[in-house]
């Protein structure tokens, strides 16, 4: 069996345990929830503890990667430019529709009760205002926002370095993103080694909300992956709109031309995979110089996933939701910013790794708890396919972008 499949395993039995002890013995499934829920409280620390360093690296050398990327020449720069100004627009896309579309569900009182019992940290006692929000977005103390897991400063902290680390003396960057990087490997191996016991930690926690809220949690991840295909859908729609707009392109041209590019993706369910029908159709179906299509689709593929800060803000605002926390503008606003960053650093980590990765540190962000991530690592694979049918859209709507200036430019 593969890891996700052993994780859904145990999801499954963990479920079906808790509903028939809550239809049964609802005394006793009580007291086996509280016997547990310290399992799953567990496992979820042992995933926290990495997250920390683990960000720090990644933001450290994903800026030196953008910086190299982007002294290769004008071509690349405008595109790093296209990719952050498309992640800021997916990330605010999604925290516009996706609070406003968990809104439309309803939500049960004693699934709140049961997912605030699995969270270890409590979310914010009142919502962030403008003045805290840009207040507190450079640390005073970057080892205490590290300890207090304050990871917006925390970030903002890791891309100063990460800049600064360009202009120091060659050798001593190296030195530095080499140790940077180091740290990064050996927290994903950790990471990796915590994930063998995932089938154990979301059997734990599923079971311990299940003998609490019954079949309510069923419903309520049911409802997170419905609303997180539909935002995919939503922001893979905008980026025809977009190659229209800024690529000058026409909808059925261009629609008709990346169609078996999205066709290879649905399939593969990987962009790289994808990367040589999305090539073909830049260079034969739509006629992009060979020049940008040659460095902006593989540019794009490693550092260019639309989804991920779409599949971070949503995460957060389906925690928001289940417990029933009204979530600011000022909150929504931290946790887009923060999932723009961290989405360029986490490109290409394995799948479940990711979810640790930039989950927690987003919905830390929020001033959410992170307890129902447990769960929710269970089943975020499933709409796999749409998040990579947008990633694919996204890196040829860039490309028009990008190959629609390089035509003003020689015109």
């Amino acid at each position: 069996m593969t890891a996700t499949q052993r994780i859904l395993l145990g999801l499954a039995l963990g479920a079906m345990t808790g509903i028939a002890l809550a239809s049964w013995a609802p005394d006793v499934a009580e007291r086996i929830a509280d016997a547990v829920q310290p399992v799953g409280k567990l496992w979820l620390s042992a995933l926290q503890m990495t997250v920390v360093p683990l960000v720090l690296s990644l933001v450290v050398v994903g800026a030196n990667t953008a910086t190299d990327a982007a002294a290769s020449g004008r071509i690349a720069r405008r595109a790093i430019v296209v990719f952050l100004l498309l992640l800021a627009l997916g990330a605010a896309v999604a925290a516009l529709t996706a609070p406003a579309l968990f809104t439309l569900f309803p939500r049960s009182d004693s699934l709140t009760t049961a997912l605030s019992a699995t969270g270890s940290h409590l979310p914010a006692t009142a919502p962030i205002g403008w003045s805290d929000w840009l207040a507190g977005i450079v640390p005073t103390n970057v080892v205490m926002a590290a300890a207090q897991s304050a990871m917006l400063p925390l970030v903002v902290f890791a891309m100063f370095l990460g800049f600064a680390l360009t202009r120091i003396a060659p050798e001593r960057r190296a030195l530095a993103v080499e140790f940077f990087r180091a740290i990064a490997d050996a927290m994903i191996v950790i990471v990796r080694w915590v994930l063998l016991l995932a089938p154990l930690g979301v059997f734990a926690l599923i079971l311990s909300v299940c003998a609490r809220a019954g079949l309510h949690m069923l419903g309520a991840l049911g409802v997170y992956v419905l609303v997180e295909c539909m935002v995919y859908l939503i922001v893979t729609a905008l980026m025809l709109v977009v190659a229209r707009a800024w690529g000058h392109e026409p909808f059925a041209r261009f629609a008709a031309a990346i169609a078996p590019a999205q066709v290879v993706a649905a399939s593969t369910q990987s962009s790289l995979a994808s990367l040589p029908a999305m090539i073909e159709s830049a260079d034969r179906r739509l006629g992009y110089p060979t020049a940008v299509t040659s460095l902006v689709l593989p540019m794009a593929v490693s550092l260019f996933r639309l989804t991920s800060p779409v599949q971070y803000v949503v995460s957060a605002s389906f925690i928001a939701w289940a417990l029933g926390i009204e979530l600011s503008v000022a909150q929504l606003a931290a946790g887009a910013a923060l999932a723009v960053v961290i989405s360029l650093g986490s490109v290409g980590l394995p799948g479940q790794v990711t979810f640790i990765a930039t989950n927690v540190p987003v919905a830390q962000a929020m001033g959410l708890p992170i307890g129902p991530l447990g769960i929710m690592l269970a089943v975020d694979t499933l709409p796999d396919t749409l998040a990579t049918l947008g990633n694919v859209t996204a890196d040829l709507a860039a490309t028009s972008i990008v190959a629609a200036q390089s035509r003003k430019d020689e015109a």
